[in-house]
């Protein structure tokens, strides 16, 4: 293992942010009992939050961004983990207030660790990353719910980003009918291609919401919030269930109670980062299991640790579909 590595790392001078690819020694590597020699990171709309400084998720420079990352464990003062053991880490602050992977290494608590699920490659667990382990949780979310693939029709908010696209891949295997919202109507082929069955402007979720509204939907996978979420709320069935995991759109809510009260709604949180473990080997097993890694390497394009920088502003300009894998090694 050598001494020193590159990384992407964000500073802060004079309340200006700025990033650059550096090269760090071990010296630098952050508090942790488990050092991991990353091989590939993923780029989601966090990190291009991040990388851009449109929102304050770094809480501490310098640091180094990315909230996931695959690799192989170097070295280990931890029992659950040796030399050698592939691993994912999804959440718990890393590329907040930990060190994260736009970089070939890192140093992470154990408990934070999920050991890679057999059969599974770095490169996919990255294809999929917290966005797809978040759309996991929320299919997760649904079934606790009590909803099947008998139940109705899924709607799918954010189509196109990652979250949407890889919760429609995973509902479609599953036998779900699954509509998919999206503001880029050019991605139709791509997202039917998925397995949405059909596609709505998400402008028809973008007016002043009711208090209730004509039923459309049995389930909700939402990515969006705000408004979309309000006029999503009004028109679920009865008993349907909304799984909420994201705020592109905004963290108000101008919604009215009676879709909960008047027709049994379930809003069902979903967060990503503090998932408790076993929730968090669930989810994974399920991903090896449920998603269709063919159609994971459709909507997955590749870069390299040199290019994060710029993609960070991609995705923030919504030039960016489906995942993006770094490739760090």
């Amino acid at each position: 293992m050598s001494g020193t590595f590159r990384a992407i790392q964000i500073n802060k001078i004079d309340d200006k942010q700025t990033a650059a690819l550096v090269e760090l020694s071990d010296a630098d590597l952050m508090d942790g009992d488990v050092t991991v020699d990353i091989s590939h990171s993923t780029l989601n709309y966090k990190d291009g939050l991040a990388l851009t400084a449109k929102a304050p998720i770094i809480r501490k420079f310098p640091l180094t961004p990315g909230i996931d990352f695959a690799g192989t464990v170097s070295a280990s003062d931890n029992s659950d983990y040796k030399p050698g053991d592939a691993v994912i880490l999804n959440g718990w602050g890393v590329g907040e207030s930990h060190s994260g992977g736009f970089a070939e290494r890192a140093r992470v608590k154990g408990d934070w660790l999920v050991k890679m699920p057999a059969g599974m490659t770095a490169a996919h667990a990255m294809a999929i990353g917290t966005a797809g382990y978040t759309s996991m949780l929320c299919i997760m979310a649904l079934e606790d719910a009590g909803i099947t693939p008998d139940s109705g029709e899924i709607l799918v908010t954010g189509a196109a980003g990652g979250v949407g696209s890889v919760a429609i891949a995973i509902l479609s295997k599953l036998g779900y009918s699954v509509t998919a919202s999206t503001g880029r109507t050019s991605e139709e082929a791509f997202l039917k291609g998925l397995g949405a069955s059909s596609i709505v402007d998400r402008e028809e979720f973008n007016t002043p919401p009711k208090a209730l509204a004509k039923t459309r939907w049995a389930g909700c996978v939402d990515a969006v919030g705000s408004t979309t979420l309000a006029n999503v709320l009004s028109q679920m069935n009865y008993g349907g269930a909304v799984a909420a995991c994201g705020l592109a759109q905004g963290m108000d809510l101008p919604a009215s109670v009676a879709p909960f009260i008047l027709r049994g709604v379930r809003l069902q949180g979903v967060d990503s980062v503090m998932c408790p473990k076993p929730r968090r080997e669930q989810a994974w097993a399920r991903l090896a299991k449920d998603l269709d890694m063919a159609k994971l390497d459709s909507l997955t394009s590749h870069i390299k640790l040199d290019d994060v920088i710029a993609a960070g502003a991609d995705i923030m300009s919504g030039k960016v579909r489906g995942r993006i894998v770094v490739d760090i090694a």
